[in-house]
C-alpha cells in the first residue's frame, strides 16, 4: 500500500476535446500572467486549423484524474504554430511538456506543416531548454514583448522549427 503513495503520477497525451477546456483554462491560469479565458480558448478550438492535446493523469489515488498539462496549435499554409503550453507547478520536471510538444509536432507534420513556431519569454529558461533541446532555432527576439503581472517586460524569443 505505500507503493501507491510513493509513485510519480503516470499520464497519457490524450487529443484536447471540449469537454477539458475549464481544466485547460485553470491550467493556463496558474503559468500566465495573462491567462485566456475558457471562452477565448474555446473560441480558438472551433477554428479548423486550431487543434491541442493533454496530459491527464491514469493513475489517481483519489478523485478525478488531474490535468498535467496542455499544447494548444495551429497549422495554415505549411507552417504550425504553438500557440500556448502550460504544465501544470505540480508536475513540473516529469517530461509532460516534452511529451505534449511532440504530439503537437507529429500533429503539425500530419497536417502538412513544414516548420513550426512560437514564442517564448526570454526569462522562461525551463521552456527556452525544452524548445532547444527540440532543435528550435532562434530566428528573431521581440523586445519588451511580455508584461508581466508586475509590470516589468521582457522579450520574446522567436523560435522555428524546420521538418
Amino acid at each position: 500500500m505505500i507503493d501507491q503513495w510513493l509513485r510519480r503520477p503516470d499520464f497519457d497525451i490524450l487529443r484536447l476535446t471540449a469537454s477539458e477546456l475549464a481544466d485547460v483554462a485553470s491550467c493556463h491560469q496558474g503559468r500566465f500572467a495573462h491567462p485566456w479565458s475558457e471562452d477565448e480558448i474555446h473560441a480558438l478550438m472551433r477554428q479548423d486549423t486550431v487543434f491541442g492535446f493533454i496530459a491527464r493523469q491514469t493513475n489517481p489515488l483519489l478523485g478525478r484524474a488531474a490535468l498535467g498539462g496542455f499544447v494548444l496549435a495551429r497549422v495554415a499554409g505549411g507552417e504550425g504554430e504553438i500557440l500556448t503550453i502550460a504544465v501544470d507547478s505540480r508536475f513540473a520536471r516529469l517530461g509532460l511538456g516534452w511529451r505534449l510538444m511532440l504530439a503537437a509536432l507529429s500533429e503539425a507534420k500530419r497536417r502538412g506543416a513544414e516548420s513550426m513556431f512560437l514564442e517564448v519569454d526570454e526569462t522562461n529558461h525551463p521552456a527556452v531548454g525544452l524548445y532547444r533541446r527540440l532543435n528550435f532555432q532562434t530566428v528573431a527576439t521581440r523586445k519588451a514583448y511580455y508584461k508581466g503581472a508586475d509590470g516589468t517586460r521582457t522579450g520574446a524569443l522567436v523560435m522555428r522549427l524546420d521538418f
